[in-house]
């Protein structure tokens, strides 16, 4: 693995949390000789080399004899812990000066600045986790809504690595049953009359299943893109806040408050999403408004979803319709707003009378303001999004990366193609290349058979530290 720029075994250093102003900081530490390295600069050195695995040790790092800081040590010993070597965890005061000096200590005194992802890689090599699980910990860091990390949680507890074994042994069994029959025919007849291909449908269905489930699993990981538009006063702001529960846009009464765009990450019931509220739409001689007017809809016709707030106390009219019906093609909510208010009118028909095609997939009264119906409208939201995804696994397992969902693409265009060549009655040799081949594209997806270029890939993308 000499291509990824680690030297397995060799005593590493990283800080492992944020550097920004905190209770504690935690400096992380591996390999061999780590723990006789941070004896020497140890205030208790005996302490620490004769202490049990899974303990903790107080006393102050020293750089010579001045005291840099007053630390817990956390010591865990080969093969028990995350990496299978040897580590240290140096628990220190939180201050970003103390921890940039606690890992400079470590530098000067024996161990290499760790690279992107390298106690990860370590812990792979180790055999300490596979690819499935050391991807599910990047995904965990980087979730931005608790079903994302709920499903990348799933994925770290070994959901997919246990289902890509389950198929792998319906593959192996069906490979073994061949193998035997080829070695030890029985008659002159072709062996492919007595191929029983029961276990290689199941690995079809579960291969296909896991497949699908990319799609719906790629939604909560990258998110969606949510924008709101409508015409000015429709009430925009005050909803992008009540989806927020901050007070994050301007709300006035006054028309083109509004001129650019504001945005920020929501939670669509463990959807991520990003939600765009936009410039007001109407015609108007103000340039730098109208140049907003314009990013509205050049951000609405990139749009997962377009939330279209109307005033329900105001006329639907020309303009909204004109609007909605140039998004063809990308799904609408249509968002009544103010429905609290006196004058409010019910909903419009969809189709409206003398339209033969519905404009919105959804409608959805609410109140901005008193935040009345956001729930709903949440609901809707999710509803959409997860129909557009296609199959949701839930918390099942599914694929975290498009790396796993072209191996397994792999995987079962080979098995399908096994069947096909049984079926047409070539040589069991042939199904067999199949069958190996799939295995070989399952094993990618755990790291079972994985190329040096494809875990430098991977492990690059992690943090430092991690």
């Amino acid at each position: 693995m000499t291509n990824l720029g680690y030297t397995p075994e060799e005593a590493i250093a990283a800080i492992a949390t944020p550097l920004s102003p905190g209770a504690i900081g935690i400096v992380r530490t591996s390999g061999k000789g780590c723990i006789q390295l941070v004896a020497k600069i140890f205030s208790r050195p005996n302490a620490l080399l004769a202490s049990s695995p899974n303990s903790l040790v107080y006393g102050w790092l020293l750089d010579g004899t001045t005291k840099i800081d007053e630390v817990m040590l956390g010591v865990y010993k080969s093969p028990k812990s995350f990496t299978g070597e040897d580590m240290v965890e140096v628990y220190c005061h939180g201050g970003v000066s103390v921890v940039k000096a606690v890992l400079s200590l470590l530098l000067k005194n024996g161990f290499r600045q760790a690279e992107r992802g390298e106690f990860t890689f370590r812990a792979y090599i180790n055999g300490k986790t596979d690819l499935t699980k050391a991807e599910a910990v990047r995904e965990i860091i980087d979730s931005k809504t608790d079903g994302s990390r709920g499903r990348a949680a799933g994925r770290l507890a070994g959901n997919l690595f246990a289902e890509i074994d389950s198929i792998k042994k319906l593959i192996v069994d069906t490979l073994a049953a061949i193998e035997v029959q080829i070695e030890y025919p029985e008659d002159e007849e072709n062996i492919s009359d007595t191929f029983d291909e029961t276990n290689l449908r199941k690995a079809v269905k579960r291969l296909r299943s896991l497949s699908e489930s990319w799609k719906s699993e790629k939604l909560y990981q990258d998110g969606a893109r949510l924008v709101l538009c409508g015409k000015t006063n429709a009430g925009k702001s005050s909803l992008f806040n009540s989806l927020l529960k901050e007070d994050r846009a301007i709300v006035s009464d006054i028309e083109g408050t509004t001129r650019d765009w504001l945005e920020s990450w929501a939670d669509f019931e463990g959807i991520p999403a990003r939600l765009f509220d936009t410039a007001g739409l109407r015609n108007t001689e103000d340039k730098i408004e109208a140049a907003g007017v314009e990013l509205t809809k050049d951000l609405s016709s990139e749009a997962d979803v377009i939330l279209y707030l109307a005033d329900s106390t105001k006329e639907f009219g020309k303009e909204d319709i004109d609007f909605i019906k140039s998004r063809k093609g990308r799904p609408v909510i249509l968002v009544w707003n103010k429905c609290d208010c006196e004058g409010s009118t019910p909903l419009p028909t969809n189709p409206l009378p003398g339209e033969s095609d519905a404009l919105w997939q959804k409608a959805v009264c609410v109140s901005a303001k008193k935040g009345s119906g956001i729930a709903d409208l949440v609901s809707a939201v999710k509803e959409i999004l997860v129909n557009l995804a296609g199959k949701d696994s839930g918390m099942q397992a599914g694929l975290g990366s498009e790396r796993q969902k072209e191996s397994v693409a792999e995987a079962l265009e080979r098995v399908e193609h096994s069947l096909t060549v049984a079926k047409e009655g070539y040589s069991m040799d042939a199904v067999v290349q199949d069958l190996e081949d799939s295995l070989d594209s399952l094993g990618e997806v755990t790291g079972e058979v994985t190329p040096d270029d494809v875990l430098g890939s991977i492990f690059s993308h992690f943090c430092v530290g991690k």
